[in-house]
């Protein structure tokens, strides 16, 4: 766990600026919430309330969570399709497609083990309605990307921008996300970055998606990245990635840091890393 505190954990009511990302919080005066408690909220505090949901392919549901004393909302995932060859409505295909919950809990402890979880909010998994999936604590945020660039918004700090969005475009190539679209980048107060929903990630594929992307790094990412162990990787997503799905994250990593010691040498490393 991170040992820094995040200010949209602190227990005050909040009004939503936005329709499309209300969240609703009680006990006024009580103190910050750490990852831990929010697991904990996340796993035992019951539904109170359903919402549907508004966007995403599987539009999962908002759901509000109490525990008596506190009061939050968390975001639902389920699905779970397995398919050997999927047909897109563009033309595309994919063989051995999969869109499932379980890849949202694997990209968290990934996130976990390189120190990218202060990008993500908290997720557990976790039975609702007899149904099994992903819960994830909703976020209090302005917009999403998709909504800031059609209202021409730009980010008042360019380069804490950037910074942030470089260190969302190294964590998409690790996990090969075949739907990062824009909708799952979210933009909280202060333009602080969050990247949700990975239900079409983790595919087996040795070569990262979009080397393009990969241009600066932070340095503390990269030493993370270097560090990764297939053994800590193949345990802390246990029962959410397959044996192949841990060699193609592990393969990725490999080339990820292969390509920005190619730049360190070309550039120097002032050039690219942060």
């Amino acid at each position: 766990m991170h040992r820094f505190r995040l200010p949209w954990l602190r227990l005050v009511v909040i009004v939503a600026a936005y329709s499309l990302f209300p969240v609703t919080l009680t006990a006024t005066d009580d103190p910050p919430l750490s990852k831990e408690q929010i697991r904990q909220f996340l796993l035992t505090a019951k539904v109170v309330a359903k919402h549907g949901g508004k966007k995403g392919i599987t539009s999962p549901p908002r759901l509000t969570l109490s525990d008596g004393t506190i009061t939050h909302d968390a975001s639902f995932q389920d699905v779970d399709e397995h398919k050997p060859v999927m047909k897109f409505a563009d033309g595309r295909t994919e063989v051995n497609f999969v869109d499932s919950y379980k890849y949202n809990l694997a990209a968290y402890a990934l996130a976990e083990l390189i120190g990218f979880d202060d990008m993500m909010p908290v997720y557990v998994e976790r039975k609702v309605d007899g149904k099994t999936g992903s819960l994830s604590w909703w976020l209090p945020v302005k917009m999403d990307d998709v909504e800031r660039m059609s209202k021409k918004i730009e980010p008042p700090d360019k380069d804490s921008w950037n910074n942030q969005m470089y260190k969302i475009r190294v964590f998409d190539n690790l996990v090969y996300d075949t739907d990062p679209n824009l909708t799952n980048v979210l933009i909280g107060e202060d333009w602080k970055l969050w990247r949700v929903d990975f239900s079409r990630g983790f595919r087996t594929f040795k070569e990262v998606k979009d080397p393009k992307d990969l241009v600066r790094c932070d340095r503390q990412l990269l030493e993370k990245l270097k560090a990764l162990n297939a053994n800590d990787l193949t345990e802390k997503t246990k029962g959410y990635l397959t044996k192949d799905e841990v060699k193609g994250v592990m393969a990725r990593r490999d080339k990820i840091v292969e390509r920005f010691q190619k730049l360190i040498a070309e550039k120097g490393e002032n050039e690219v890393l942060y």
